[in-house]
């Protein structure tokens, strides 16, 4: 009896994988809003240029929201993180939004965030 192994389609794969931080663990997913992957660590040093300051102005831990306002043009920005952005955070503080590369900082802090 021979034995021909079929991968998966990636389609099949993507609707069985489900992301560690949905049940407690780590973020094992560099979606917007997950785990920063060194490649996305090193295009944001590469482009301090495309940072936005901005100070929190609310939080929202139990869903993983951080609502922060641009310091210049005063815009608001909803942002999502699994990874524990909202826990990282306090209302009032000053952070910086890299939208090109979706990633909050907090100091020397990196968090993935997909804009909501």
């Amino acid at each position: 009896m021979s034995y021909q192994d079929r991968p998966a389609s990636p389609l099949q794969v993507r609707e069985r994988a489900v992301c560690m931080c949905e049940i407690g663990a780590c973020c094992t997913s560099y979606e917007p809003g997950h785990a920063v992957h060194l490649i996305q660590r090193r295009l944001v040093a590469a482009t301090p240029g495309e940072w936005v300051d901005a100070i929190v102005e609310s939080v929202d831990t139990a869903a993983g929201v951080v609502r922060v306002r641009d310091v210049f043009d005063q815009a608001p920005r909803t942002l999502f993180s699994a990874a524990g952005a909202a826990g990282a955070v306090r209302v009032g503080e000053p952070v910086a939004v890299h939208p090109r590369y979706h990633v909050l900082a907090r100091g020397a802090q990196r968090f993935n965030v997909r804009a909501d």
